[in-house]
């Protein structure tokens, strides 16, 4: 079955599954990054070496000077808006093809693919190159010192003055205790959760994983596996991805990206790393594309 171009998919999913910064998120991503991320929905003859050695100019110079290395036979253009078509000097130029896709906004369905695009080894090799030196850069929080017991016995012996009423302070709100409260950021391993033997099997295989055979409790949610060397928190997802419609792709993405939004920010809060397990290039691309912030991996081992 024919199946809908992948650019197509990734910019829906930019419309439906992306939410607006907030004042307070991460700055926008490095051009060259999303050059990588924009060039990896498209299929290219020579691996991708092309995409990588220009990613670090703007996207139009990208399209132009690349090209030429497109997989001609499983890419057509359409210009349903008429602009690429016009006999302008910059169309007559470029040429309609590289004219729709050096736009700033591609209109959907102007770029057909036929098949499955699976990310260019060369785009993939340098994407992987960025996570493994962002996580070597990421400064880790630090970890809070506990007092050791003969610190607590001397806290206890020592004599409290009489509090003053200018001293005393007032209590924190019932919602900050709360909070306080529910925070547990000691990884500890409950029973898989049963259901699914594939699942529990791609979970249990994480490189380093320090609970294979159980789920990771931490700061109130099961996580699927954890890294205990490097402190890194994973969720696994096993669809077959590839194999969807056009539509469930969509809205597979849009839940998923929403669910793992949430279970990051709780990891975060523990002083942890988080990473997304997949089972296919095409998986790993649509969550990219919805949420850049996202480390996404393709589970080899599964």
């Amino acid at each position: 079955m024919l199946r809908s171009t992948c650019l197509a998919l990734l910019l829906l999913l930019a419309a439906c599954a992306t939410t607006a910064p907030g004042p307070k998120e991460a700055a926008a991503p490095n051009p060259r990054l999303a050059n990588l991320q924009r060039a990896a929905a498209l299929p290219w003859v020579d691996d991708g070496r092309c995409v990588v050695r220009e990613s670090s100019n703007a996207w139009s110079v990208l399209v132009e000077r690349c090209f030429h290395t497109l997989d001609a036979e499983r890419i057509r253009f359409r210009d349903s808006t008429g602009r690429c078509t016009v006999a302008s000097a910059g169309a007559a130029t470029l040429g309609m093809g590289i004219c729709i896709l050096a736009a700033p906004e591609i209109v959907v369905g102007a770029v057909i693919i036929t098949g499955v695009v699976v990310v260019a080894i060369a785009i993939q090799e340098e994407w992987d190159a960025y996570e493994r030196r962002a996580t070597r850069e990421r400064p880790r929080p630090a970890l809070q010192k506990w007092p050791t017991q003969q610190e607590q016995s001397l806290a206890k012996r020592k004599p409290q003055p009489e509090p003053s009423g200018q001293d005393l302070m007032p209590p924190a709100p019932p919602s900050t205790v709360e909070r306080e409260r529910s925070l547990d950021c000691t990884p500890r391993p409950v029973p898989h959760l049963g259901g699914d033997a594939l699942h529990n099997m791609c979970a249990d295989r994480v490189p380093g994983n320090g609970f294979p055979g159980s789920d990771v409790l931490v700061n109130g949610k099961r996580f699927d596996a954890f890294q205990t060397r490097v402190r890194v928190l994973w969720e696994v997802k096993t669809d077959n991805f590839d194999t969807y419609s056009f539509f469930l792709q969509a809205q597979v993405v849009k839940k998923q990206v929403l669910e793992l939004q949430r279970e990051k920010k709780l990891a975060s809060a523990c002083g942890f790393d988080f990473r997304v397990g997949v089972r296919n290039a095409a998986h790993k691309a649509a969550l990219e594309f919805a949420d850049v912030t996202l480390e996404v991996v393709v589970m080899d081992w599964c």
